[in-house]
């Protein structure tokens, strides 16, 4: 105990040491070689960013932060059409920019507050924006001649426009290649031609001049290798000569220096044999005797490994025995153990039996009726609810078969007015025109009944009134029917005119008897 707490502060300081470098290794970001670490919050005085390419930096936690800017090129395709010249002409000049975040310092430090965070389009867009400005500009400052003749000074003249305005937001121009100029009014095209024509000829002309050269040359080199010729072949001879003089000087020399050779190489030949036979001899006698020696120690080791062994048998015969009467108490505790386990394990059987044959089926019994009731209470409920609901449906159903009965008679009640000029006493009229059949159905079932065998009439002549019996037995026998006006007019209504008028009073003939009728 007491080492162990002289030890708890040396373990304490080493964790926290541990825990500290580890965390300055977290905090600690290298920067690789194509990117540049913008390293922001408080860098400095005067300074939003400072940006690192190569190496690394400490980030300090909660005053600064962190983060990568690529320097992987960006190829800008820029199709500038119709732009004006010098010359008021309209020329296309499709080009492709090659751009990116510079490692100067200030421009650095401008990508890094222009640029940081903001996508690779976002970052093409804008130094798209800014070359075809530029290109127009330089564009509008040439000839045509000037653009399409003395290329690398057009290229320098955009590289000088456009590499400022680029650098201001941190690019760089890395290259600018032409892909073609055209315009629309085929001034180039006229160009070429032109320059095509005075080639032409400029060629024939150099033709012409070189096929006089050739021929003053022709007879110029004719001469010069006659000369030559001759020269050489007295150089031949003379060579000649000289070689055969070489080679018999050689031969000699060759043959002089190969005795002596074979001499002085008979002589090493002996002085080596010699040498190499003490060698082997002196070999032979050393071996021999570091052979005896090996043999003498190894017999040595031998011995002594063997008295080894034999003590390691005895020390390991008195281990087995230890550890065997180890095994043997461990055995018996073991037994008992298991013994004690299982009278626990059948005590705790019993009682689960005992639970199973008595307890769970009064739970089981419980639960049924229980479970019986509320099946009970529940279909009770279902069958209540069943009865309302189908009374309800019932009700429903006739309340609607009404609604939509009205809902038609409205309906048609409405068509009819319409149909009617608007005129509800007209549509009454004719609602009743269309019953009257009815309502005389009901007349005649009223006086069906009355059966007159015979009618015997006497008539005594004309009285005071004009008419004579007869007339006005039969008269009387017709009124005594409701009329047909006056059973409209029991319904309030009037009936059209050609049907008649039941207040006009009808005209007496001569004789007494009703007029005839129309």
């Amino acid at each position: 105990m007491d080492l162990t707490m002289a030890f708890l502060p040396v373990v304490s300081f080493v964790f926290i040491v541990f825990i500290t470098i580890a965390f300055l290794a977290t905090r600690y970001k290298r920067c690789p070689s194509d990117k540049i670490l913008v390293v922001y919050g408080k860098v400095g005085k005067g300074q939003s960013a400072l940006c690192i390419h190569g190496g690394g930096a400490f980030i300090w936690p909660l005053i600064q932060d962190y983060t990568y800017m690529s320097l992987t090129p960006l190829t800008i395709p820029i199709p500038l059409t119709k732009a004006l010249s010098l010359q008021n002409i309209r020329v296309n000049v499709p080009s492709t920019f090659t751009v990116g975040v510079s490692t100067e310092e200030t421009i650095m430090n401008n990508a890094a507050e222009r640029l940081l965070n903001l996508s690779q389009e976002d970052v093409e867009s804008m130094a798209r924006e800014i070359i075809f400005g530029q290109l127009r500009l330089t564009v509008a400052s040439l000839t045509i001649e000037q653009i399409n003749q003395d290329r690398e000074k057009f290229l320098d003249a955009i590289r000088r426009n456009v590499a400022p305005e680029l650098n201001k937001i941190g690019l760089y121009l890395i290259n600018v290649n032409i892909t073609d100029i055209t315009d629309e009014s085929g001034y180039i095209e006229s160009i070429g031609k032109k320059a095509a024509s005075e080639a032409i000829n400029q060629a024939k002309i150099d033709v012409s001049d070189q096929d006089r050269k050739g021929s003053v040359g022709e007879s110029e080199q004719v001469r010069e290798r006659t000369i030559k010729v001759a020269q050489n072949v007295a150089e031949s001879e003379k060579g000649k000569k000289q070689a055969e003089a070489d080679k018999r000087i050689y031969l000699q020399q060759q043959e002089a220096l190969a005795t002596i050779g074979e001499a002085e190489a008979n002589r090493d030949l002996q002085i080596k044999v010699a040498q190499n036979e003490a060698t082997s001899v002196q070999g032979q006698k050393k071996a021999e005797a570091e052979r005896r020696i090996f043999v003498q120690s190894q017999e040595a080791e031998a011995i002594a490994g063997e008295n080894r062994a034999r003590a390691l048998m005895a020390a390991s015969n008195a281990d087995l025995t230890v550890q065997a009467a180890q095994a043997a108490q461990r055995g018996q505790v073991a037994q008992f153990d298991a013994q004690a386990e299982i009278q626990r394990s059948q005590a705790k059987a019993e009682l689960q039996r005992l639970t199973t044959s008595e307890v769970v089926p009064q739970q089981i019994e419980k639960q049924k009726i229980t479970i019986a009731a509320e099946a009970a209470a529940e279909k009770v409920r279902r069958e209540a609810q069943g009865e309302a609901d189908a009374i309800l449906l019932k009700y429903e159903a006739e309340a609607k078969g009404i609604r939509q009965v009205l809902e038609a008679k409205a309906q048609g009640y409405q068509a009819l007015v319409v149909s009617a000029n608007n005129d509800a006493r007209a549509a009454a009229t004719l609602l009743l025109t269309e019953k009257l059949e009815h309502l005389v159905a009901m007349q005649v079932e009223a006086i069906k009944a009355i059966k007159i065998d015979k009618v015997t009439v006497w008539d005594a002549g004309a009285n005071a009134n004009g008419g004579t019996t007869t007339s006005n037995f039969l008269a009387g026998m017709v009124k005594s029917l409701p009329p047909l006006h006056d059973v409209a007019a029991m319904a309030g209504l009037d009936l059209p005119k050609f049907l008649g008028d039941a207040n006009a009073v009808p005209p007496v003939a001569g004789n007494g008897a009703l007029p005839p009728p129309k």
